[in-house]
C-alpha cells in the first residue's frame, strides 16, 4: 500500500509529522511505501539524521519535493488553485484514481478547507455522493461516537444530511465495530415539531433509508451522554462543538489537577496515574485523523496540533480504512438517497 503524507501541514510541521512517519515504519508491512510530500531538502536531511534507508527492512520511503506550502490562514479554494505545487495539492493529486504513481490514501494536518478542496478537485466524489463530509471519532463517557460533518459543508441541504447519516453508519460499523449504530440528527430539541423545515425533510429522508437505525433528534448534551452512536450536523455546528469539547475537557483536567495539588500535594501524586488514564481515553491523538467520507479515494484530515503519535496513528487508521472497502460500501448504500430532480 502507498500512503501519502503532507509533511508541511500542521502547527508542529515538519518535525513532528516526520517523527510520526518514521515511527510508523515498523508498524506497517514492509511492502508498504510512505510517500512524503514537502520541502525535499528538509525531508532528506531528516531521513539522513535518523540513519534511515529509503529501502530499509521496514516500509519504504519516497520523497516528492514540493516548492509551495498552503498556510493555515490561506483561502482554501484560491490556495489550491494557485499553489499547484504545494504539499496538499500534490498529495491529493497522487491520490487521484488515474495517477501513474497513485497513493491509496493521503493524510494532512494542514488547512482543512484546502484538504477538502484538493480532494474534490483531484480525487472527485464517489458516483452516488453529492457532498463529502468529515467524520470525526469523538471519545465520550459512553464510548466513541461518529460526528459528521465537522467542517466540509457549512450549508448542507437535507439530502446531504441524509447521506451523512448513511456514511456515518457505515463508518461506525466498519471501523469502530458498532453492530447496529444509533443514528441521530442534531437539533435544538428532541421534540418532533422543533427545528427548521429543512431539518424535518432530512429527518424524513433518514427515516426512509434502508438498514439505518435512525432514532430521531439528539440535543447537544445527549452527545456525551451516549444517546447516539452517529450524530449528524452541519459543518459549522460540528466544528464548533468539536473545538468547544476539546477546550472544555482540557480546561477541566487542568483545573482539577491544580485544585487537588493546592489542597493535598500527596493526594495529587497518588491521583496522577488515574488522571492520565482518564485523559488517555479521551485523547484525540489516539484516533489519528478524520476521514473525508464520500471522495473517490482515502483522505484523512488530522488535527492542526498533531504530534508524532497523532500522525503514526493516522497512518494506521488510513490503512484500516482502505482495507475495509468502506468506499464501495458507502457508494452502494447511497444509491437510493439522491437529490430529487428539479
Amino acid at each position: 500500500m502507498r500512503i501519502g503524507i503532507d509533511v508541511m501541514g500542521g502547527d508542529n510541521a515538519p518535525d513532528e509529522i516526520l517523527k510520526g512517519c518514521f515511527a510508523a515504519l515498523g508498524k506497517v508491512p514492509a511492502e508498504d511505501t510512505l510517500v512524503l510530500f514537502g520541502k525535499g531538502d528538509i525531508i532528506e536531511e531528516a531521513i539522513k539524521d535518523r540513519g534511515l534507508s529509503k529501502d530499509g527492512p521496514a516500509a519504504k520511503l519516497e520523497v516528492v519535493h514540493c516548492s509551495e506550502v498552503i498556510e493555515m490562514d490561506d483561502p482554501p479554494v484560491e490556495a489550491v488553485r494557485s499553489k499547484r505545487d504545494s504539499s496538499i495539492s500534490r498529495a491529493a493529486e497522487y491520490a487521484g484514481p488515474k495517477h501513474p504513481n497513485r497513493c491509496d490514501a493521503w493524510i494532512s494536518a494542514g488547512n482543512t478547507g484546502a484538504c477538502v478542496t484538493a480532494s474534490q478537485m483531484y480525487m472527485r466524489r464517489l458516483p452516488n455522493v453529492i457532498r463529502p463530509g468529515i467524520a470525526v471519532t469523538v471519545p465520550t463517557f459512553a464510548g466513541p461516537i461518529v460526528l459528521i460533518d465537522v467542517g466540509a459543508n457549512i450549508e448542507p441541504k437535507p439530502v446531504h444530511l441524509a447521506q451523512y447519516g448513511v456514511m456515518g453508519d457505515a463508518y461506525a460499523r466498519g471501523i469502530l465495530g458498532i453492530k447496529n449504530p444509533r443514528v441521530a440528527l442534531m437539533n435544538v430539541g428532541g421534540e418532533e415539531q422543533k427545528g427548521t423545515s429543512e431539518m424535518k425533510v432530512a429527518r424524513d429522508l433518514l427515516r426512509g433509508a434502508e438498514n439505518l437505525n435512525f432514532i430521531g433528534y439528539v440535543e447537544g448534551r445527549g452527545v456525551f451522554d451516549g444517546d447516539a452512536d452517529v450524530v449528524i450536523t452541519d459543518g459549522v455546528v460540528g466544528n464548533v462543538m468539536l473545538k468547544l469539547a476539546e477546550g472544555l475537557s482540557k480546561g477541566l483536567f487542568q483545573a482539577i489537577a491544580q485544585q487537588v495539588l493546592e489542597t493535598d500535594p500527596e493526594l495529587a501524586v497518588r491521583l496522577e496515574p488515574v488522571v492520565k488514564a482518564i485523559y488517555a481515553k479521551h485523547d484525540y491523538h489516539e484516533y489519528g485523523g478524520a476521514p473525508l467520507l464520500g471522495v473517490n479515494g482515502t483522505c484523512l484530515i488530522s488535527h492542526g496540533s498533531s504530534v508524532s503519535r497523532t500522525m503514526m496513528n493516522a497512518i494506521l487508521r488510513a490503512r484500516q480504512f482502505v482495507l475495509s472497502g468502506m468506499n464501495e460500501i458507502i457508494n452502494a448504500r447511497l444509491e437510493t438517497i439522491q437529490e430529487p430532480a428539479q
